[in-house]
């Protein structure tokens, strides 16, 4: 039986040196997206949600109710600034997938919720124009962002409970 050695021990690089040129080798394995556990009653859980998928479908939610919104200097402001927080999270979860330390990831996680909060303020404006009629659209992206926050808080409520801070 061999023993198993630590990365200490013995490091190893994904990287070759072929024909003079750097090399990185992929295996498929390692990027593939592993299956829920059974449960109890042997039957796989499905995923309740994919978080990227959400704060995808809320930035077109978003793109379309500005669109939507009449062409005057007062709703090309309020346009501007609900497209610009409305689309942020999406980009800025990116940057929570790829954070450098725990502090980092709540950082950035920060900042998505700190979006998702500024744009639900501007769908509640956009809600009370009276240019602007109660759209289903408009409910629904209000009611998506409501939930998008309390996902952030809960995430970072868990993440600052591992880091040790109240």
């Amino acid at each position: 039986m061999r023993k198993k050695t630590s990365n200490i021990e013995r490091r190893t690089s994904n990287t070759e040196l072929k024909n003079g040129e750097f090399c990185v080798e992929w295996r498929l394995e390692d990027y593939r997206i592993k299956e829920a556990p059974l449960s109890v009653y042997g039957k796989k859980h499905a995923q309740k949600f994919d978080l990227e998928e959400r704060l995808l479908n809320f930035a077109v939610q978003i793109i379309e109710i500005t669109e939507a919104l009449p062409n005057t200097r007062a709703a090309n402001h309020i346009a501007s600034q609900v497209l610009r927080s409305g689309t942020s999270p999406y980009g800025n979860h990116g940057e929570v997938e790829a954070a450098e330390s725990l502090n980092d990831f709540v950082h950035k996680l920060k900042v998505c919720l700190k979006e998702l909060r500024e744009t639900r303020r501007w769908l509640r404006l956009i809600g009370r124009l009276k240019t602007q009629r109660t759209s289903p659209r408009l409910a629904s992206c209000l009611s998506e962002a409501d939930e998008l926050v309390r996902i952030f808080k809960a995430s970072i409520n868990t993440a600052e409970k591992r880091r040790g801070l109240p």
